[in-house]
């Protein structure tokens, strides 16, 4: 990334700019092994410098996985609107179309977002920040695997197959796609969205075996 020069040759930095590069940083050492004065170095600022935006590195994650979980919770917020909407019994708002779009439309969002979800997969709980966002994710988690019970009570998935540890499965799939996936002109993101869903839910629909 390009930063324009401020004074004296040194980068000129806003808010979104530096967490971009804090980010990169938290996930090339790990949070808990990056001190401002590494981030400092990085960016080419004085600590202090850093001070006037943000409050500390604590601030800097806070803002980073919380992008990253607006994103995801935004996907299940866009379902539920569209469920309330015109044609809320059709089979396209069915239980079982919903978590499909659901699956497909979070790997966009792992894409669009990729470190910063990369670094919210990671977190470990050691502070507060942290907790607070492992406690947004179990929330996540929750309304996927409420949706997913719905999808087994219709019938759109195996009934053999709990479906909170069918929605686990599901996403514990997707997460993992943070470890290999990176953008790439052969493989579009649409084209990976796709190909997943397809996969896990044929699965997933398929008759239980004798």
């Amino acid at each position: 990334m390009q930063n324009p020069a401020g004074r004296h040759g040194r980068p000129a930095y806003d808010r979104d700019s530096l967490l971009e590069i804090a980010v990169v940083v938290f996930n090339e050492r790990g949070y808990d092994g990056t001190g401002m004065e590494e981030l400092a170095r990085r960016l080419g600022l004085s600590k202090s410098s850093i001070y006037h935006h943000v409050s500390g590195k604590e601030e800097l994650l806070e803002l980073a996985v919380n992008r990253a979980l607006d994103a995801l919770f935004a996907v299940l917020d866009e379902e539920e609107k569209q469920t309330r909407g015109p044609g809320g019994g059709s089979p396209e708002t069915t239980a079982t179309a919903r978590m499909k779009r659901i699956v497909h439309r979070s790997v966009e969002v792992l894409a669009a977002e990729l470190p910063y979800v990369t670094l919210l997969l990671r977190l470990h709980g050691n502070s507060e920040v942290e907790q607070r966002a492992l406690a947004r994710r179990r929330e996540f988690d929750h309304r996927v695997a409420e949706l997913m019970s719905r999808a087994a009570a219709e019938g759109g998935i195996r009934a053999d197959i709990d479906p909170h540890l069918a929605s686990r499965l599901l996403f514990g799939t997707v997460n993992s796609l943070v470890e290999w996936y990176r953008p790439d002109r052969d493989l579009t993101v649409s084209t990976l969205a796709d190909a997943l869903t397809t996969i896990l839910f044929d699965g997933l629909h398929g008759r239980a075996a004798d």
